[in-house]
């Protein structure tokens, strides 16, 4: 009588753990293979292009303001530290493109030197930002 009243106390039970488990890989591995956008911070007025292309793999954004004021990882920063910062970010998180968003009026030689910059930081791909008609 005592194993038939045993057999009835016990309950089914499915262990957790192992779910638990696959979750957590599955989170880490999202979280490690995710990339994250580096924007400029502002927005500016592109100049206009008729034969705009989109840029696939560019992650760190550069900003030009009318005025001269560069923008990088949404701050102002100093036009001799473009470079530096482009190390920084490149170090975070390794790309082959950046992308020069500068307002239609700013100054041509502003520009210049954020993209001499740019090159002396490693890279060699830089795109201007442009609206497609």
């Amino acid at each position: 009588m005592a194993r038939k009243r045993n057999r009835e106390t016990e309950e089914a039970s499915v262990d957790m753990t192992p779910m638990l488990d696959i979750v957590f890989i599955m989170l880490i591995f999202f979280i490690v293979t995710t990339s994250f956008v580096k924007e400029a911070g502002i927005e500016v007025n592109r100049p206009k292009a008729a034969n705009a292309t989109t840029a696939k793999s560019a992650n760190i954004f550069v900003a030009v303001r009318a005025n001269g004021e560069v923008w990088m990882d949404k701050r102002v920063i100093d036009v001799e530290r473009v470079g530096a910062n482009i190390e920084k970010m490149l170090a975070e998180q390794p790309t082959d493109t950046v992308v020069i968003q500068a307002d239609k009026e700013a100054k041509h030689g502003t520009v210049v030197k954020v993209m001499d910059q740019i090159k002396a930081a490693g890279i060699d791909k830089i795109s201007i930002a442009a609206e497609s008609n």
